[in-house]
């Protein structure tokens, strides 16, 4: 028999963290626990590398961090488990999204890349792991991403109101709820992760909190021109996108282009300017007059969440917590959904969002 029980674990491009939840999905959707589990700085550190030179990792370096990322969730999900009191044979499954460090799907040759070796995260936590979520809509000429949009579907929908859920992680991402319709949704590119790049660099700190900085000056016209210029944010969807792409190189192009350099606050207001503007700007092209709920850690930086309000003028703009479900824990839960729809062989992508010929089941399943 099912158990309404299962675990979700995420970590997103921002590498703050290993986002973990035990998810009761006997009626609705129930957070149990949840845990914001610290990355080890050793690993964290080499993780930023690969993902900002993928094409200089060394092949048993990889090898070496899939194995100790499985570690690390298997630390999370043990010390989840003890923490809540909540036995591993009540779990159904643990749902890992594994750390993005490459994404490129489109192409008859596309792929999106994923590390923590799953099979020793069973073994480990002696329940049985889903990953590999993105593969199989890929290999349907989808993105593979996002895939947060089907669960969004299932606990965020309303009959009467149109909504829209915005997830800003290092990437930041939509989801269009009509009422009326079908589901849509799309990268609409950098969430975090510029931001976290730039206060890094020039203040030594992960990221700007609550966006103080980025508060402290006006943004460059000129430079927010520039950057809106790359073909990304004209292109239509579906489409998606990661670090990769969106990283210091591509910053620094856009830097080099523009006669006069802004001083570093003004670069970090424009860089705010600029995830609020591109999502703001989906919003008002495809869904106007929507509900707007925010989640992930771009949630809580108050600067950013002021600038989106402003762009949207007269919409409701509130994070998920007013849903039933805090910000920081939604792609997690999401992870939990998607395996159990692993397990009960239900698909888990929406075609409409990723490109795929075809809706289909997602994930690779590992047993203890």
């Amino acid at each position: 028999m099912d158990t309404p029980l299962y675990i979700g674990l995420m970590s997103g491009t921002s590498l703050d963290a290993i986002d973990a939840v035990v998810a009761d999905f006997d009626s609705g959707t129930e957070l149990l626990a949840t845990l914001a589990h610290p990355f080890p700085l050793k690993l964290r550190h080499q993780l930023q590398d690969l993902i900002g030179a993928p094409a200089q990792a060394d092949i048993a370096d990889l090898g070496h961090i899939d194995r100790e990322l499985a570690n690390a969730y298997a630390d999370a999900v043990g010390t989840l488990l003890t923490a809540s009191n909540i036995q591993a044979a009540s779990i159904g499954a643990i749902g890992c999204h594994g750390q993005t460090v490459c994404h490129k799907p489109d192409g008859p040759a596309g792929f999106s890349l994923q590390l923590g070796n799953s099979a020793a995260l069973a073994a480990a936590s002696g329940i049985p792991v889903v990953n590999d979520f993105r593969s199989a809509d890929i290999a349907l000429g989808g993105q593979g991403a996002p895939l947060v949009p089907a669960f969004h579907q299932h606990v965020f929908a309303a009959k009467d109101t149109n909504r829209v859920i915005v997830n800003i992680g290092g990437i930041a991402n939509i989801t269009l709820l009509p009422a009326n319709g079908a589901v849509s949704g799309y990268d609409t590119g950098p969430g975090n992760t510029l931001l976290d790049l730039w206060c890094a660099q020039h203040l030594g700190k992960p990221h700007d909190d609550r966006g103080q900085w980025a508060a402290t000056e006006e943004p460059d016209l000129a430079l927010l021109e520039t950057l809106l210029t790359d073909s990304y944010f004209a292109t239509d969807p579906p489409k998606s996108t990661g670090r990769e792409y969106f990283n210091s190189d591509w910053l620094n192009r856009y830097l080099g282009s523009i006669p006069e350099q802004p001083q570093p606050a003004a670069v970090q207001a424009t860089l705010a300017e600029l995830t609020a503007g591109t999502i703001a700007t989906a919003i008002l092209n495809s869904a106007p007059g929507s509900e707007v709920y925010l989640c992930g850690g771009g949630a809580h930086n108050a600067d950013l969440v002021t600038r989106i309000a402003a762009r949207l003028g007269d919409h409701q703009v509130a994070d998920t917590s007013r849903l039933g479900i805090e910000p920081d824990w939604v792609e997690a839960a999401a992870f939990a959904w998607l395996a159990r729809a692993r397990l009960q062989n239900e698909p888990g992508n929406l075609p409409a969002v990723t490109g795929a010929s075809r809706a289909a089941v997602l994930g690779a399943l590992h047993q203890p």
